[in-house]
């Protein structure tokens, strides 16, 4: 890849006074949301469902953009925005999209996860490894990796996102996974779990589950609903 590219997974919590709104105001301001979440624009968004899966969590925005700037305007938009008025950021993981000092030739199982279509369930969380793991020669990370890569080809069903964090946010990656079956990607957690990579781990928490869903469907699932019908 040869331009760098801006990831954002921004996690969003709804203040549980807004259900308390009248259901026509409810149904305006969600309405509201929804054209700033599909506006066009140079930033490309996908919504997922959080709804009762994570304490404070709702909503789930997974955006790339071509800058930083570009990805605050669209959160500023959304966070101004009818609904969004009562939505606050529980998360926020930032990344940029780079070639892999590991990686020749990506395959599709590795490429980014804003082509074609969307599998039932994005995971995201961040990634910081320790310092002893930079201070190992480039032949031996080069040989712990190809270990960690071969065990990630064997589970095809999951696609995988690896951003670089560093400079921009408190972790090393923000790693991102999407898959349509989620016990088969826990397969890949527990099989990856089992190679060298995984002692110089020092962060892979919060993990951030969530389902794909338009965000017209998202909004009615927390109650933009007229209860007149």
């Amino acid at each position: 890849m040869s331009d760098p590219r801006f990831v954002h997974a921004l996690a969003l919590g709804l203040d549980s006074e807004w259900r308390r709104l009248p259901a026509a105001q409810r149904c305006e301001t969600a309405e509201e949301l929804a054209a700033a979440v599909t506006r066009e624009s140079e930033v490309l968004t996908h919504s997922y469902s959080m709804v009762g899966l994570q304490p404070g969590a709702d909503l789930l925005l997974w955006s790339l953009g071509p800058s930083l700037e570009s990805l605050e305007e669209r959160a500023a938009m959304v966070l101004r925005s009818g609904m969004g008025t009562w939505l606050s950021v529980k998360e926020s993981f930032l990344g940029v999209i780079q070639g892999s000092q590991y990686v020749k030739k990506p395959t599709p199982q590795e490429q980014s996860l804003f082509s074609g279509v969307r599998s039932r369930y994005l995971v995201v969380y961040p990634f910081t490894k320790s310092t002893d793991w930079y201070l190992l020669g480039k032949e031996a990370r080069q040989g712990i990796m190809n270990e960690h890569i071969r065990v990630g080809h064997e589970y095809p069903e999951v696609r995988q996102l690896l951003a670089n964090s560093f400079g921009v946010d408190d972790m090393d990656f923000l790693v991102a996974y999407e898959t349509d079956d989620l016990p088969k990607f826990g397969e890949l957690v527990r099989a990856l779990r089992g190679t060298d990579s995984r002692k110089s781990t020092v962060r892979d928490t919060p993990i951030l589950t969530g389902i794909h869903r338009p965000i017209e469907e998202i909004t009615v699932l927390l109650g933009a609903v007229n209860d007149a019908r």
